[in-house]
């Protein structure tokens, strides 16, 4: 697949960026959870910890050409037992958002997580208010499960999450389509 984008390790020193993104309430907003107050030295230490975390595996979306760090993506909450998984993605530089680089880099993860790792099927849970998210799950050619009613309490309001799952040879039949749609 001709990408535009690349993962790699993070770097001790990523924190020094990420922590701008967790401290923007637009990216906070469209994520589940609630808002953190996150510090340099907090961010810091979760950028080490993800850096040794052997049961999760958390890289950078770095732009091809300038290596400009934009994002990070995860391979988490991995069940081996049941070859499933969780893959969050964001764009925290938001000069880069809709461009595309989150469906390209959730592509390069899926491959490898299906075909690496040996998984089976990788879920997600998008809030209900964040279309772009949900329609980005589309392209990559996740179902819908459900809705989760009310399952996240944000800034004072209850928010539903959908559901939505891919399962490896539905991801093959989309990763060929994507990979001859962006030769």
């Amino acid at each position: 697949m001709n990408t535009r984008i690349y993962l790699r390790a993070l770097e001790a020193d990523d924190y020094k960026t990420s922590v701008n993104w967790r401290n923007d309430s637009e990216i906070s907003n469209l994520v589940g959870g609630p808002k953190y107050f996150v510090s340099s030295e907090r961010e810091k230490e979760w950028v080490r910890n993800a850096i040794f975390d052997n049961s999760k595996l958390v890289l950078a979306i770095c732009i091809k050409g300038s290596n400009k760090y934009i994002g990070n993506i995860m391979l988490e909450d991995i069940d081996y037992v049941n070859r499933s998984a969780h893959v969050p993605v964001f764009i925290g530089d938001k000069t880069e958002w809709n461009k595309g680089y989150a469906t390209e880099a959730r592509m390069l993860m899926l491959e490898y997580a299906f075909h690496q790792r040996g998984l089976q099927r990788i879920v997600a849970y998008v809030l209900e208010s964040n279309i772009a998210s949900l329609k980005m799950h589309e392209k990559c050619g996740y179902k819908v499960e459900g809705v989760l009613r009310n399952s996240v309490y944000k800034n004072g309001v209850f928010h539903n999450q959908v559901m939505l799952s891919i399962l490896r040879d539905e991801f093959d039949v989309k990763y060929r389509e994507y990979c001859e749609k962006y030769k």
